[in-house]
């Protein structure tokens, strides 16, 4: 659901007080801070969490995977990187993969082993 903003701007309701999930100005669509639901899980399970709350909330803003146009995703170990792509892979079809960079940092909280952002068009 949307909250009424401007003419061109639509934000998500708020989460956590902290960020609105997602926010479209003109037809894009703005996600960030995705984080996994349950920290205890390896990096594919995390990484399948993710991405499930990503085509989640891109559905509820009137999108979906294929209109994905970019992501970011901060990765505390790039070791990881090989089980992250592996869920990626059953996410985006090669026809409809968007681009992307993997950005190694030092901590996201206790447990998180990702955070996504992504940019994506409204259909």
């Amino acid at each position: 659901m949307f909250l009424p903003g401007s003419i061109l701007i639509k934000r998500s309701l708020p989460y956590a007080g902290l960020l609105h999930e997602v926010v479209e100005h003109n037809g894009v669509l703005y996600l960030g801070g995705v984080v996994p639901e349950n920290a205890g899980l390896d990096m594919a399970g995390q990484a399948d969490d993710v991405f499930r709350q990503l085509k989640t909330l891109l559905e509820g803003a009137g999108s979906d995977l294929s209109c994905v146009l970019q992501v970011t995703i901060y990765v505390t170990d790039l070791a990881d990187k090989a089980a992250l792509n592996q869920v990626w892979k059953r996410y985006f079809a090669v026809e409809h993969l968007p681009a992307r960079a993997a950005v190694g940092v030092a901590d996201l909280g206790p447990g998180i082993k990702l955070e996504l952002t992504a940019i994506a068009a409204r259909r």
